[in-house]
C-alpha cells in the first residue's frame, strides 16, 4: 500500500485523545509559533520562504500551495484526500517525519499536547475572518462562467509583469494553479475595491466578467515545478 494511503488512513482513524479535541488559547499559540517563523509565512501576502505559507491553513488540501515545492510524498498525500484539519495538524506536528516519512520539514515536532493546541488554535485564527470579511460574494452565474483559456494566455502579459509564469515567487505570491473560482473571486475583491491594493485595484478594474474568467482559466492550467 502507498505511504500516502496509510497516511491518510491514520489520519482518519486517530483518536481524539491529544489537542484535536480541545481548545487551545491563541495568544499562547502566537509565541509557539516563534518556532516556525524563520521557515513560514504567515501574513495574507502567503510568501513561499523555506516552507509553505501557513494563513488561512485549515482545509488546505496537502501539498497544493502555489508556487511552493513540495516532497513527492507531501503532494501524493494531497492527490489521496489529505487536507489539514485539526486532527491532521495535531498528528503532524506531534513528529512531522514519523507521520510523513520522506517529508522535507526539518523540524523535530512539538512533543507538549497543549502546545500543539495552542499552534493550532492560532493558525486557525489566521484568515477565515479576514478573507470573509474583504472578499465580495460572487454571484454563482459568475463562479460557472468558464474561460477561454486562449484569451486568458493572451490578456496575461499584464499579470506577467508582476507574476512570475513559472511559478517562482520573489516577494510577490505566485498565482499559478490557482483553482478558478480562487481567483475569481479575487480579481472581483479588487476589482471592487474590498482588497486593498492599489495596483491590483486598477488592473482588475477594467476586467469584464468574461475576461477575468479567462485568467483564471489560463493560470489554473500551468503546470510548474518552480
Amino acid at each position: 500500500m502507498k505511504p500516502a494511503i496509510l497516511i491518510l488512513i491514520a489520519v482518519m482513524f486517530a483518536g481524539p485523545s491529544g489537542p484535536a479535541a480541545a481548545m487551545g488559547d491563541p495568544e499562547k499559540g502566537a509565541k509557539v509559533f516563534r518556532k516556525c517563523k524563520s521557515c513560514h509565512d504567515i501574513s495574507p501576502e502567503e510568501k513561499v520562504k523555506t516552507g509553505p505559507p501557513l494563513y488561512d491553513l485549515i482545509g488546505r488540501q496537502a501539498g497544493t500551495t502555489p508556487g511552493m515545492v513540495f516532497s513527492k510524498v507531501m503532494r501524493d498525500a494531497g492527490e489521496s484526500g489529505l487536507k489539514w484539519t485539526v486532527e491532521a495538524l495535531d498528528a503532524f506536528l506531534a513528529k512531522p517525519k514519523k507521520f510523513m516519512p520522506g517529508t522535507r520539514m526539518n523540524f523535530a515536532g512539538l512533543r507538549k499536547e497543549k502546545d500543539r493546541a495552542n499552534l493550532i488554535a492560532f493558525l486557525q485564527e489566521q484568515g477565515a475572518a479576514a478573507d470573509a470579511i474583504a472578499d465580495p460574494v460572487v454571484a454563482p452565474d459568475i463562479l460557472a462562467l468558464t474561460g477561454d483559456r486562449e484569451y486568458g494566455e493572451y490578456l496575461s502579459g499584464t499579470c506577467a509583469t508582476c507574476h512570475r509564469l513559472s511559478g517562482a515567487t520573489d516577494g510577490i505570491p505566485s498565482i499559478i494553479g490557482w483553482a478558478t473560482q480562487d481567483f475569481v473571486t479575487a480579481m472581483h475583491a479588487y476589482r471592487g475595491k474590498h482588497r486593498e491594493n492599489p495596483v491590483m485595484q486598477q488592473i482588475a478594474g477594467p476586467l469584464s466578467n468574461e475576461e477575468i474568467a479567462a485568467l483564471a482559466a489560463f493560470f489554473a492550467e500551468i503546470k510548474t515545478d518552480q
